[in-house]
Parts: structure tokens; sequence; C-alpha cells
């Protein structure tokens, strides 16, 4: 029975979060990037953070959680500068340009500068855990969305929709697969700037032509 006018009882809400496991979490990629994985602990981070191990636990159940959460936290970021890309005002060839590029740029920095967490995430791809499918799923559905505006704004015109998604996606694989990342890290950044470049305008092109 649902209850009316004075005597009605607001149901509770959620409890606000707080800024624990923010902190637990500055923490963990602290610790991930002195230490690595491996001796990363548990105990450890709740030391630092000024509290038991089964209190950190309440938060992230196991120390490989805590870890993919580091991990996790920097693809959300990513996920964020790939949004305003596709909410901007750009034309459509430009939002896809930009779009790859963010992705590529981002992994590379990362897998230079942070080479740990960078490899928190291969393993998670490799390995299809939840951070590496969920973070697809949503690159993913954002490309779709510049490729269903360049269809509607007669920008693309390609064949089949489906087919044109898989086709930028495996046009632009060696710069945006983060195991292929790994391996071009050596690489100079302005060769596989210029070789992304070129990749790019062959993609705006065929989706131009309809080749696809």
């Amino acid at each position: 029975m649902r209850l009316t006018g004075p005597a009605a009882v607001t149901p509770p809400r959620p409890p606000v979060e707080t800024a624990t496991d923010v902190r637990l979490l500055r923490i963990a990629a602290d610790h991930l990037a002195r230490f690595g994985p491996r001796r990363l602990t548990v105990t450890g981070v709740a030391e630092e953070a000024g509290m038991t191990h089964a209190n950190v636990y309440r938060y992230y159940p196991s120390k490989a959680d805590l870890i993919d959460a580091v991990a996790g936290q920097w693809l959300r970021d990513v996920e964020a500068e790939l949004a305003n890309v596709v909410d901007g005002p750009d034309p459509v060839e430009d939002k896809l340009e930009r779009f790859v590029t963010a992705i590529a740029t981002s992994y590379r920095a990362c897998a230079v500068e942070q080479p740990t967490l960078f490899e928190v995430y291969v393993s998670a791809v490799e390995e299809s855990r939840g951070i590496a499918r969920k973070h697809r799923g949503r690159q993913l559905r954002l490309l779709e969305r510049i490729l269903e505006e360049g269809i509607a704004t007669e920008a693309f015109a390609p064949k089949d929709r489906d087919r044109a998604v898989a086709f930028v996606i495996d046009a632009v694989q060696r710069f945006v697969n983060p195991v292929m990342v790994r391996v071009d890290a050596r690489v100079p950044s302005g060769v596989m700037e210029t070789r992304l470049g070129t990749m790019i305008e062959v993609v705006l092109r065929a989706l131009h032509g309809g080749w696809v």
C-alpha cells in the first residue's frame, strides 16, 4: 500500500559517496607505478590510507579489483574525451579523425609515460576482463554515433552501416589496439602520427566513396 499526504514516508536515498574510494584509488595508482602489480599489496594501500585492509575490501573485493579500478579510472578519462569529440560541433569528418587520433594518442602516452598502468590494461584486453569489455563497448557506441551522423548528413555513403563500422575498426587497428600500441611504443611518435594520418585519409575516402 502506498501512503499519501502528511503521513507519507519518503524512501531513503542511497548513501552519498565519500572521498574514501577516490583516495584509495589515488594511493593504489601511486603504489602501482612504484611497485608494479605484483608488489602492490592491499595492506600497503590500507596503511597509507590510515585504515585496515578489511576496510579496503569493503570498496574493492580483491587486489585484482583494486588494480583494475585504477586502470578503469584512466579509461573513463579517455572515454570522456572521446564523448566530447562526438558531442562537439565539428564536421563529422573532423570528428572521426579526432576520435581515432584521441584514442591513439591517449594509449601511446600511457604506454610511454605510465607503462605499468598500460600493462594492466593490456592484460585486461588479453584476458577479456570487465574493464576492457566495457571500455571497448563504450568506444564502439561512440564510433557508431559518428558513422550514423555521417550517413544522416550524407557526408558518408557506405553501402552497409555495420560493414562500415567494422572497416574503420580494422583499418586503424594498429593504432588503437593496446597490444599493438605496446609493440610500437619505441617507434618515433612522428612516424606513427604520419602513418595514422595516411590511414585516416584512406578511411574517409572509403566512406565518402561508398567503398564499403
